[in-house]
Parts: C-alpha cells; sequence; structure tokens
C-alpha cells in the first residue's frame, strides 16, 4: 500500500520566516503591496548580519513598490519613513565601504529628486552630510550643507535646520575654524530653542556645546555642566555615546586639576553599568596626574592606546595634560639649583635629553622659568628671582594724575578769558 504525504499549511509565522531566508522584498510582500512589519523584520534580520547588500537590495525593492499604482495611497510623509529608515540600517550595519555609504545615499537623493519627494530629499541630503563627516570629507559636507541650509530657511523646516547647523559645527570645529563652529553651534541652539527638540538632538546639542568650551575658552568647568546634560539625555535613551560623554566629563576633572574627583564619580552605579576598558583607561590617566608621575601617565597611554588615542577630542586634550605635568616635574627638579646639568635633568625625568632640552627653551621663551641655556657646557643656568619694584607704577600713575590735573586748570583758565 502506498505511503501518502500529508502536505500541512504554513502558518503565518513560518510563511514569514521563509520570506525572510528568500531576501527580496519582491518575494516576501504578496501582491505588490508594502507591508511595514515584515519590511522591519527583514531590515532588522539584514542589519543583525551586517549584510549591506540586502539591505541595499531591499531599498532598492522598497523604492520600486513605491512606484507602483496599488501603492499610490501611501503617504509621502510613510514612504519617507520607511526609505530614511532602510538608509539609516544601512550606513549603521558597518559592513559598508566609505564609498558604498555615500553612493547608497546619492542614488535614495536623485530617486527622491525624479519622484518629486522634496522632504525626504533634504532628510537624505542632511544624512549625507553627516557621512562626508564621518569619513572626513570636510569641503564637500560644507559645501553640500551651505546649500541645504539656504533651502531649509525658506520653507522653515527648523528640525532638520537643526541637524544641518550642528553638522555644520562639528566640521568647522574638524577643520579647526573655532569661531565659525562657535557661530553654527549658536544658529542651532537659538532655533532649537522655538521648536520641541528630541532627546538625543538636545544631548549632542549638549556634547558640541561641551566641545566647543573645552577647546575655544579651556573654560573646562562650564564644559563639564553641558558634558553632564548631555549625559544625563543620553544615558536616559542607553545611546551608545553616553560612554564618549562619560569620558569628557571624566577628563574634564582631570583638567580642572581635580583628579581625585574621577574616582567619586565612578563609584556606585555608573561603574556597574559601564565598566570596562574606556573607564579603565580614564583612571589609569586621573591617578598619574594625581601622583603627578609622567611614568605613570605614559604606561597609561601606551596600555590604553586605543582608547585614548582614537578620540580627537581626548588625545589633543591629554597632550595638553603631559605638557602641565612636565612643566611641574622639571620645575620640581631644577627647584633646588641655580646652574644644573641638563643631562642630569632629563635623567631624573627619565625622558630623551633632546626633549628635556626643547621643553626647558620653550619655558625660558613663555616666561615660564627665569634662566638661559649653555648648550656649549650643556648647563641650564637659572637666575635668582627678582622682585618687580612698584615704584615705576606708582611713577606712572602720578604722572597721569598730575596731567589730569593740568587739563582741568587749563579748561578753568580758559573759562575764564
Amino acid at each position: 500500500m502506498a505511503s501518502v504525504k500529508v502536505v500541512r499549511p504554513q502558518t503565518h509565522q513560518q510563511s514569514n520566516l521563509s520570506m525572510l531566508e528568500k531576501g527580496s522584498l519582491g518575494e516576501s510582500v504578496a501582491d505588490d503591496e508594502i507591508d511595514e512589519e515584515e519590511l522591519s523584520r527583514l531590515a532588522e534580520s539584514y542589519k543583525e548580519k551586517k549584510d549591506a547588500k540586502g539591505l541595499e537590495s531591499l531599498l532598492e525593492g522598497l523604492q520600486r513598490k513605491l512606484c507602483l499604482p496599488q501603492n499610490e495611497g501611501v503617504s509621502k510623509a510613510r514612504a519617507a519613513k520607511w526609505v530614511r529608515k532602510l538608509v539609516d540600517m544601512f550606513l549603521e550595519s558597518g559592513s559598508a565601504s566609505e564609498e558604498a555609504e555615500v553612493r547608497i545615499c546619492q542614488k535614495c537623493i536623485v530617486w527622491a529628486t525624479e519622484e518629486k519627494r522634496t522632504f525626504l530629499r533634504q532628510s537624505l541630503e542632511c544624512r549625507l552630510v553627516g557621512v562626508y563627516y564621518d569619513i572626513r570629507k570636510f569641503e564637500e559636507a560644507l559645501k553640500l550643507g551651505g546649500t541645504l541650509l539656504k533651502e531649509l530657511k525658506k520653507v522653515d523646516d527648523k528640525n532638520l535646520l537643526v541637524e544641518v547647523l550642528l553638522l555644520e559645527s562639528k566640521t568647522y570645529h574638524a577643520l579647526g575654524n573655532l569661531p565659525r563652529a562657535r557661530a553654527a553651534l549658536t544658529s542651532a541652539r537659538t532655533t532649537a530653542n522655538s521648536i520641541y527638540c528630541p532627546p538625543f538632538m538636545q544631548a549632542e546639542l549638549d556634547l558640541q556645546s561641551g566641545i566647543l568650551h573645552a577647546a575655544d575658552e579651556k573654560d573646562f568647568k562650564t564644559a563639564y555642566s553641558y558634558f553632564y546634560e548631555a549625559f544625563e539625555g543620553l544615558d536616559s535613551i542607553e545611546h551608545p555615546k553616553a560612554l564618549t560623554t562619560l569620558k569628557y566629563m571624566l577628563l574634564s576633572k582631570i583638567m580642572l586639576d581635580t583628579p581625585e574627583e574621577v574616582k567619586h564619580l565612578l563609584s556606585g552605579k555608573l561603574h556597574l553599568k559601564y565598566d570596562g576598558k574606556d573607564l579603565e583607561a580614564m583612571k589609569g590617566i586621573a591617578l598619574a596626574a594625581q601622583k603627578r608621575s609622567l611614568a605613570d601617565f605614559n604606561g597609561a597611554r601606551e596600555e590604553f592606546k586605543e582608547e585614548l588615542e582614537g578620540d580627537k577630542v581626548i588625545r589633543s586634550h591629554l597632550k595638553t595634560v603631559y605638557d602641565k605635568m612636565m612643566e611641574q616635574n622639571l620645575c620640581r627638579i631644577i627647584e633646588p639649583y641655580s646652574k644644573v646639568e641638563i643631562s642630569h635633568v632629563a635623567s631624573e625625568i627619565g625622558l630623551p635629553l633632546a626633549s628635556v632640552e626643547k621643553k626647558l627653551s620653550q619655558m625660558i621663551l613663555d616666561r615660564k622659568l627665569a634662566g638661559v641655556l649653555d648648550q656649549g657646557a650643556g648647563l641650564l643656568v637659572i637666575f635668582d628671582q627678582m622682585e618687580e619694584s612698584k615704584a615705576y607704577e606708582a611713577a606712572l600713575g602720578l604722572i597721569q594724575n598730575m596731567g589730569k590735573v593740568v587739563d582741568a586748570l587749563y579748561h578753568k583758565a580758559k573759562r575764564l578769558t
């Protein structure tokens, strides 16, 4: 007797699973209609697998379906949300090359322009500015950002305007043009005050404010307050940037000459939640600063090179910490002497002779050290600190006051005549 094979109908869950495995939006959605839930599930699957090509084909399939007559009822806002979400997933997957990221954004912008989807085009152009910034193509970022800003000011799209102005500020900061970076940030904050600003965008504005205060005015007290506000916002939405902001908070404490407070900040739930090599690196730097030990400082920088040197903000300020600590150590070593061999100073501080000689000459030129380098004899001659006489200052004050008296007498005599 022949056996009969019973074929059971697939459940909805099994059907969706098989659709995900096929990897094509055209095969996953019946009758050329767009199923938002199915689309999200398929996109998340590709993102988890870091499959950039799959996300690209999914995006192309979505664009084709949005052009079909049966999908004309889909609102432009809803379609823009889908396309922007897929583009964001593609860029965040981390598996695409820099050229692929730029190419996908440009292709989507061309499609949005052809379909006359202005809002989507502007949103994608803003995302492209961010991509240019990330891959350090600053000229392209400023050029596209400038064109987009003119257009956004005309249509009064303040949410997107804030985003573009923030990117412009970051780009100018990366180029070292701090006045323009501050001007762009001021415009972004002013615009943000007139609208509802999402927590992430508000945190980004606070973070950029802290970075500029630290870079431009060296005002780490104000910078710390901005970093704290940014950290609170990012921590509340559990964003990965919260850890970076916490590192900036710790850096501010080190730059304010209060490295002992780093330990107090990391005690409790913050240490448990963000514990890792990044915080260990900052603790190592804080401990070296507290001990004023250049050897410990260099050891921490070498041990946690990726965590410290990988961030441009931390790298630039750590150089300032190093220079400050080196000056303090040099002053401590040469303090008992009126004349000392430079080679002895180099051996005491544990640095190459050329580096010590260069630093001493710089300190003398900056008037941080009263002395002169005798390079022929290899000596540093330190002068006695002489107290400045106040007689010259008093004499100048007297002459100025006498001048005022003479002027007053002249005006009175002129009125009498």
